[in-house]
């Protein structure tokens, strides 16, 4: 189960300090998760280039060292890259010192202060320490499902053109996994954020 649009009561309890959404009159955060991929990553980057729009992918450090060109094409078209551990741990199932010691293994590879947890799911010790060390844990607005093999393309669609709104952070998902989802949904946000005059911007 998972919520697409994050609830305001989530929110709070969850943790007050964690990146929800932005305060912004005209800009959308479109966000990637699980990257680089060979196929979908690509992909991403090809559709971003054509609104000039720009994203923030949050980098698996394991795939950063099985792709660093593609890592290296991301960066040097002008998007944002934040951390997401080196082998996508669930913070709840492993201790702190074991999820610290994956999140600091993918910081070798990964030059950021942006973090996101995986599954979204983070202690509260382990989100203190990555962010004593001057990170910012970015959560999201909208969780399109593209993740959810038991969900239509049309549907992760729909998910997104009824809950986005300025300022939204949405999570899309560069991964074989979501592939299908995915080449179906983004040229559709892409459009549809076009056609309403919003910005498409990293986040920082």
């Amino acid at each position: 189960m998972y919520f697409v649009k994050a609830p305001a009561l989530l929110k709070r309890l969850f943790h007050p300090a964690f990146v929800w959404k932005k305060d912004s009159g005209d800009t959308v955060y479109l966000s990637f998760d699980d990257g680089p991929h060979p196929v979908a990553t690509l992909f991403v980057l090809d559709e971003l280039e054509k609104y000039n729009a720009k994203a923030t992918f949050f980098c698996i450090g394991k795939n950063v060292v099985e792709h660093p060109d593609i890592f290296h094409r991301i960066k040097n078209a002008g998007h944002t890259i934040g951390n997401h551990t080196h082998t996508h741990l669930n913070g709840w199932k492993v201790s702190t010192k074991d999820y610290l010691k994956n999140f600091k293994d993918a910081e070798q590879f990964i030059e950021s202060k942006l973090f996101r947890p995986p599954y979204g799911k983070i202690k509260p010790k382990q989100a203190r320490e990555i962010q004593s060390l001057g990170y910012k844990i970015i959560m999201w607005d909208v969780l399109c499902g593209d993740f959810d093999t038991q969900i239509s393309p049309e549907k992760c669609w729909e998910n997104i053109a009824l809950n986005i709104e300025p300022g939204s952070v949405i999570v899309f998902h560069d991964s074989s996994k979501a592939w299908d989802r995915l080449q179906y949904t983004l040229p559709r946000t892409l459009a549809f954020c076009h056609q309403k005059g919003w910005k498409m911007e990293v986040l920082t």
